[in-house]
């Protein structure tokens, strides 16, 4: 629907809807009796929901550093960012429907309990009319269910399982992030032209939804091309030493370490498998390897020469423009923005949370409206470019982005610190797309709810 078609309906007069014998739109009725948080100020109020303890604490920082560049750039701060390549020009500089934007934050711990009680406070204590947020799917799933009931928007942040838009997705939640499914589909044609298709795999799996569904996606997609499952190993979130994990592998048969583990977990589980020489091993006549199938730059750091040669997949990486062409238009000015700000590139953690909070304030320019209904319409099927990511689509049957996915590995030589990884592939959009019916996401979308 068109930006003028948003506005048209926006400002419709219910009672004439109401006269003509007309069902009233479903955001229409609830102007009605109002909605959650519904500004009646000069400002808005946004709620960031961050780890900003525990194991994924550094992504979090980098999240946080995102969303406040992106308040800066939608209250006319800066260089504007993004909001100069975005395909929508709704934006302008001046807040939100001429709203100055402020912001709350909560500190999520990375556990589920914690993140949704920071989140409610944000809605009830500080009258946030969005929440954006995560780096754990355990939390995204959590936070986005009481969002639903709460009548707010949640733009989910860094949350990779496939049940945040499948068998948990909501009507008010909606995930830019790429998911599970869509990192096996990108990685294992590239693990088959590297490792060959006779592997036997052990996997390392963080015991909750996030390594649950990767596991699954890997172990679909590499054993549909050869490879033999040896064992999979839950491990727990809060673990620091993965030693006892790793031991046992030796003894295994198997010739590929795939970790399913994300921030400190990768960091740690990986420099143990270093430490006991796993990638110094041949096994079954072939060199060891080992596989992280979601890392970021910020983890890549960690890791240090670590992550040196390792394959694995990202939602958006800060050479992508330089490296791919215009067709990811928008990294640069992003990178430039951050750069400038903070004094190093952006990790795709913040890229995310930084075009989540751009797409609601479009959202709601588009809509006329901060109803959380009339952004569920705003952003169903909604179209853009611009963003850094290329082409995308919001799909409107399970709120999921659908764009291109990036392939990296670890850097033999790294120039320095930053520039940790290097871009092997960029799956393109259509080879990760997928029925929303399938069986790894069945759900029930439900009906937005408007809250108040």
């Amino acid at each position: 629907m068109s930006k003028s078609n948003f506005t048209r309906r926006g400002l419709l007069k219910t009672s004439a809807v109401a006269g003509a014998g007309l069902a009233l739109p479903t955001y229409l009725r609830a102007q009605e009796g109002g909605f959650t948080n519904a500004p009646d100020g000069d400002t808005v109020t946004l709620g960031f929901n961050v780890p900003q303890s525990g194991p994924y604490a550094d992504e979090g920082a980098d999240e946080l550093r995102a969303y406040e560049l992106a308040v800066e750039h939608l209250n006319g701060g800066g260089d504007g960012g993004m909001m100069q390549t975005f395909s929508s020009d709704a934006l302008q500089g001046n807040g939100i429907m001429g709203k100055k934007v402020e912001f709350v934050t909560g500190d999520t711990q990375t556990k589920s309990d914690a993140a949704r009680a920071s989140a409610k406070s944000m809605i009830e204590k500080d009258g946030a009319i969005m929440i954006t947020g995560g780096s754990s799917s355990g939390v995204a799933v959590a936070v986005q269910a009481l969002c639903q009931e709460a009548g707010i928007i949640f733009m989910a942040g860094l949350t990779h399982s496939n049940d945040t838009t499948g068998k948990d997705k909501k009507a008010n939640g909606f995930r830019h992030f790429f998911n599970s499914w869509m990192s096996g589909a990108a990685l294992a044609p590239v693990l088959a032209g590297e490792y060959g298709k006779d592997r036997k795999a052990y996997h390392l799996t963080a015991d909750y939804n996030w390594g649950y569904t990767t596991e699954d996606a890997m172990r679909k997609e590499t054993e549909a091309m050869g490879w033999e499952t040896v064992n999979a190993v839950k491990t727990p979130l809060t673990q620091t030493d993965f030693s006892s994990y790793i031991a046992p592998v030796l003894q295994s048969g198997a010739d590929v370490l795939i970790l399913n583990h994300y921030g400190g977990n990768m960091v740690n589980s990986l420099t143990n498998a270093v430490q006991f020489g796993l990638r110094e091993k041949t096994v079954n006549g072939k060199q060891f390897e080992i596989i992280v199938p979601l890392y970021s730059e910020l983890m890549a750091r960690g890791a240090g020469k670590n992550i040196s040669g390792i394959l694995g997949s990202q939602n958006w990486d800060w050479k992508l423009e330089n490296e791919k062409g215009d067709r990811y238009k928008g990294t640069n000015a992003f990178v430039q923005s951050f750069g400038e700000k903070y004094g190093f590139p952006p990790s795709q953690a913040a890229q995310t949370c930084y075009v989540q909070t751009l797409l609601y304030a479009d959202a709601v320019e588009r809509a006329g409206s901060f109803n959380p209904c009339a952004v569920v319409e705003a952003l169903e099927g909604y179209e853009f470019d611009g963003l850094g990511n290329g082409p995308t689509l919001y799909r409107a049957a399970d709120h999921q982005c659908f764009k291109d996915v990036v392939v990296v590995r670890g850097k033999e030589n790294p120039e320095n610190e930053f520039d940790l990884v290097e871009i092997v592939e960029v799956t393109p959009a259509e080879k990760v797309t997928y029925e929303p019916d399938i069986p790894e996401f069945e759900g029930t979308l439900g009906e937005c709810n408007p809250g108040a």
